[in-house]
């Protein structure tokens, strides 16, 4: 999942292929992410807050931003180990202007306020693996319950519509636990270069998801499959079983961590699809 030899490992392999280059890695951070993501088209005007919601460990802060009028589909959105930060924002507003209320949170507010990476995408992993490993499956369902329970009470937010969820990294096993925690609200989940979606114990990822009513939105990356072959033949075999709408599948010449704007291996042709099989998920599911 999350491990500095890993990511570096990963942008020299696309820097060898020519799809990277430390160069322009350092020219996205210096032009300021928002920039770099496509506009949205026939965007609708949003409105964006800083808010702190209130979880049985403590109070997180977060970003919320959603359309400017009327009632929307609500997403909640688990950054990757670099945490809350503009690149997140980015995304979440992204998201806003195509019709939800999108809240992106700090899922290591128990140890400090975003920003929680120092140099955001470009801080070294080992930094911040010490706060990933103290979270766990009970942080994961507790947090998700309050931070569900916050947004349904916004008055931006569709009652009568499902909720979408969506991780980065570390955050796609929390997307899944997600709609564990609270199957009867959580339609539509999407894992990007989900790390742990599938482990040996009874309390896997993928096996509590599967006992959800959610459709399933999983991009991998073509490293991590490289590693992990057959977990995509897992989680496909799992949600066939329990029926349900299922979508996994391995972004060939994409390595982990390629969807985020300031990710050292953002790979915008195949962020940019990844983006469009979400609009679709919640689309259909969150209708």
């Amino acid at each position: 999942m999350c491990d500095q030899d890993h990511f570096e490992d990963d942008r020299l392999e696309f820097e060898g292929r020519g799809q990277v280059t430390r160069r322009q890695f350092g020219a996205v951070v210096a032009a300021g992410v928002a920039m770099m993501l496509p506009a949205v088209v026939n965007a609708v005007a949003v409105t964006e807050a800083e808010v702190t919601i209130k979880t049985p460990d403590g109070t997180c802060d977060a970003y919320f931003v959603h359309p400017a009028t009327g009632t929307a589909p609500a997403v909640l959105l688990w950054p990757d180990i670099f945490g809350l930060r503009p690149a997140k924002r980015a995304m979440g507003k992204r998201l806003a202007e195509s019709g939800y209320s999108v809240l992106v949170v700090n899922p290591f507010y128990r140890e400090m306020k975003a920003p929680t990476a120092e140099k955001g995408a470009a801080t070294p992993i080992p930094s911040l693996v010490p706060m990933m490993q103290k979270l766990n499956e009970q942080t994961h369902m507790t947090d998700a319950k309050a931070f569900i329970a916050w947004l349904d009470q916004q008055p931006s937010v569709a009652k009568n519509r499902k909720i979408g969820t969506q991780g980065y990294c570390m955050g796609g096993p929390i997307a899944f636990r997600t709609a564990a925690a609270v199957p009867e609200r959580v339609g539509a989940v999407a894992s990007f270069h989900g790390g742990g979606l599938v482990i040996n114990a009874p309390n896997s990822p993928h096996l509590q998801a599967s006992k959800t009513k959610a459709s399933f939105l999983v991009e991998i990356a073509d490293n991590d499959d490289k590693r992990a072959p057959t977990d995509k033949d897992v989680l496909k075999q799992t949600f066939a079983d329990a029926k349900l709408p299922a979508q996994i599948e391995v972004f060939t010449g994409s390595a982990h961590g390629w969807c985020p704007p300031d990710s050292q291996v953002y790979n915008e042709p195949a962020a940019e699809q990844a983006w469009k099989n979400l609009l679709a998920l919640y689309g259909k599911a969150l209708a």
